[in-house]
């Protein structure tokens, strides 16, 4: 199997020994690719002097999560990997894990992402983000259970993709810079029937801080979210149009009728941003519902 793991950076210094080695000591051999996002640190120079064997893409503007990694799946697709491994910089795995995903990947074929368990930095309590997305508890009943789990999503920060489904689901999708890329594609990935899953027994880490859920991140999240809902090809397109455009006007009158004016106000706009890019949506979803291998412009 020829695999090629996926890295994209934006000043990397704090995890670039964490992340690094864990794929350099993989039991299943893979090329890795860095693209960095015009990193301010020391990313670059380290990466070339200590880590030689890396090849290395500079970008010279911030690309953003999808776009850079299309880059990255885009290079895969060209050079006839079997496979790609998408990691964050902030994540890093045990030697076996990358093992694991391809083994259960060819058995399970109709499997399209797999991922294994998202453990926090300290390796002692699941990420918070996995848990919620996959609905497991608590770490440590589940050690010996080699079984894939199926569920609805699991977020980027570890995926094992084959080939096979990047050629008929296709990249990321430009519509989103940051965040709601996996979601997008998540539901890609359902519209062509393919199922999302995790191993157990297969161990990443996901080093990221908890942040404050301040108001300006809770609308960020929304516009997100509605966005993704309006991209989503597993709806009509009067349905997506209702989630995505309708659905904030509706939040904004209930914040109104709580006495909520500024809340009210801000889901207007973000309303309104969303109606502005319905030509931009609507190509998206036509081409993600036409279309089986592609490229998108980078």
């Amino acid at each position: 199997m020829k695999i090629l793991s996926i890295v994209i950076t934006y000043n990397f210094m704090r995890w670039i020994d964490q992340c690094i080695p864990s794929l350099l000591q993989s039991e299943a051999p893979t090329d890795i690719l860095v693209i960095d996002n015009a990193s301010t640190d020391e990313t670059v120079t380290v990466l070339q002097e200590r880590y030689p064997q890396v090849r290395l893409i500079a970008n010279a503007t911030n690309l953003g999560f999808g776009r850079a990694n299309n880059i990255g799946m885009q290079l895969a697709l060209d050079e006839g990997y079997d496979g790609v491994f998408l990691i964050n910089q902030d994540a890093w795995i045990e030697p076996n894990t990358l093992a694991q995903l391809i083994e259960a990947s060819k058995r399970h074929p109709d499997f399209g992402i797999l991922s294994p368990l998202h453990l926090r930095g300290d390796g002692k309590q699941l990420d918070a983000g996995f848990a919620a997305y996959t609905g497991v508890k608590e770490f440590g009943t589940e050690k010996s259970d080699q079984s894939l789990h199926a569920v609805p999503f699991i977020n980027a920060a570890l995926w094992y993709i084959p080939i096979a489904v990047i050629q008929k689901v296709g990249l990321f999708a430009p519509l989103f810079y940051h965040y709601g890329e996996d979601k997008d594609y998540a539901n890609r990935l359902h519209y062509h029937g393919f199922q999302i899953g995790y191993i157990p027994t297969a161990i990443g880490y996901h080093d990221r801080a908890e942040r404050p859920f301040s108001r300006q991140l809770f609308f960020r999240t929304e516009y997100v979210y509605h966005l993704s809902e309006y991209a989503n090809i597993n709806h009509t397109f009067p349905q997506a149009f209702a989630y995505g455009v309708l659905a904030p006007l509706k939040k904004a009158l209930k914040s109104w009728t709580k006495g909520k004016w500024h809340d009210g106000a801000d889901y207007i706009v973000l309303s309104a941003n969303l109606l502005w890019r319905t030509l931009e949506v609507w190509k998206t979803r036509h081409l993600h519902s036409t279309l089986h291998l592609y490229t998108f412009g980078l």
